[in-house]
C-alpha cells in the first residue's frame, strides 16, 4: 500500500496495555483514576500559581507551563486507551494515528525542554543570584517557552512527515497502546532506514542534549551550594532543587529506557517496553504535582489558600 494512497478507511490495530481479558477491568479503573488525578493535580498547580501573586516568578511560571504540558501530554494517549479497554475495540484510523503521534511528540518533547529550562532557571538563581532578576526577566521567560514550543513542533512535524511517507500492511498490530514512532516503524512494509536514522540522531539529540544541559547545570549548582558557608543556607538551596531533580530522574530514566535502549520483539520485551512507556506518559505526570507541592512550602501554602477561597466562594453561593 503506497504511502500516498492511504484512505480514511485504513485502520491500525493497537496491542493495548495487556492482552489478558481478566486484567481489562482493573486496568480501566486504574488508568481512569490516574488520569483524573493527573489532570486535577496539574490543574490545581496552575490555578494556585495563577491566583497567588507571590508565585508570579520565573520558577513557578515554568512549573505552570510544565503542568499544562503534562495535562495535554496525558490527554493525548490515556482517553483513547480507556475507550479501547471499555469498548474492546483497539483500532485507530490512519489519520487519527498520525494526529496522535504528532501531539504526543509535541507535548512529550515539551516536557523535556521545559525540564531543561527549569534547570537553567535554578542555575541562574543559585549561581548568579545578584543578576537573577535581570537575566530571567518576563520577556526572556516568555521567549524561552515560545522557543520550546517552536522546537517541539519542528521535531514533531519532522517525524510525522517521515512516517507519512511509509507504507503499511493491512491487519498489522502496533505493539503499543498508542501510536509512537518505534512501534509504527515496526509495522511498516517499506524501508524505514531514513526514519530510523532521523529517530537516532534527532530523537537522541532531543533527549540527550537537554539531559546533558541539566546535568551540567546541576554540577554547577552543587558546586555553588557547597561553597555556601552556613548549613542552613545549603539546605535551603538544595530544597529548591530537590523536587526538580526527582522529576528529572524519573522522567529521563524511563524515556532513555524506552527509546535509547534496544529491545527484542519477544512478548516479555513488549511488556517491559509498555511498562517503561506507561511510566513516563502516565505515572510521571501523575507524580509531578505531588512532588512539587509536597516538597515546596510556597506551593503548599498557595494550595491551602486556593482551597479556602474556593470554599468561601461556594458557601457564599
Amino acid at each position: 500500500m503506497a504511502g500516498g494512497n492511504h484512505t480514511n478507511s485504513f485502520e491500525f490495530l493497537l496491542w493495548g496495555l495487556s492482552d489478558r481479558p481478566e486484567q481489562q477491568h482493573i486496568l480501566f479503573l486504574l488508568f481512569l483514576w490516574m488520569y483524573v488525578i493527573t489532570v486535577a493535580g496539574n490543574l490545581l498547580i496552575v490555578l494556585a500559581i495563577g491566583a497567588n501573586k507571590h508565585l508570579h516568578t520565573p520558577m513557578y511560571f515554568f512549573l505552570a507551563s510544565l503542568s499544562c504540558a503534562d495535562i495535554l501530554f496525558t490527554t493525548t494517549t490515556v482517553p483513547k486507551a480507556l475507550v479501547d479497554i471499555h469498548t474492546k475495540r483497539r483500532s485507530i484510523s490512519y489519520a487519527g494515528c498520525l494526529t496522535q503521534l504528532y501531539f504526543f511528540l509535541t507535548f512529550g518533547d515539551m516536557d523535556i525542554f521545559l525540564l531543561a529550562t527549569m534547570a537553567y532557571d535554578r542555575f541562574v538563581a543559585i549561581c548568579h543570584p545578584l543578576h537573577y532578576t535581570m537575566i530571567m526577566n518576563f520577556q526572556r521567560c516568555i521567549f524561552m517557552v515560545i522557543a520550546c514550543w517552536t522546537l517541539t513542533n519542528f521535531v514533531a512535524m519532522t517525524h510525522t512527515f517521515l512516517i507519512f511517507r511509509l507504507s503499511f500492511c493491512f491487519k498489522k498490530t502496533i505493539p503499543d497502546f498508542f501510536c509512537d514512532l518505534g512501534p509504527l516503524m515496526k509495522v511498516s512494509c517499506s524501508d524505514t532506514q531514513v526514519n530510523e536514522l532521523v529517530l537516532l540522531f534527532l530523537g537522541g539529540a532531543v533527549i540527550l542534549i537537554p539531559f546533558l544541559l541539566i546535568l551540567v547545570s546541576y554540577i554547577q549548582i552543587v558546586s555553588a551550594i557547597l561553597r555556601v558557608p552556613s548549613t542552613q543556607g545549603r539546605l535551603k538551596a538544595f530544597s529548591t532543587c530537590g523536587s526538580h531533580l526527582s522529576v528529572v530522574a524519573l522522567f529521563f530514566g524511563t524515556v532513555i529506557r524506552a527509546y535509547l535502549c534496544p529491545s527484542s520483539s519477544s512478548s516479555n520485551s513488549m511488556v517491559e517496553d509498555t511498562a517503561a512507556v506507561v511510566m513516563y506518559t502516565v505515572v510521571t505526570p501523575l507524580l509531578n504535582p505531588f512532588i512539587y507541592s509536597l516538597r515546596n512550602k510556597d506551593m503548599k501554602g498557595a494550595l491551602v489558600r486556593l482551597f479556602r477561597s474556593t470554599l468561601s466562594f461556594l458557601r457564599g453561593q
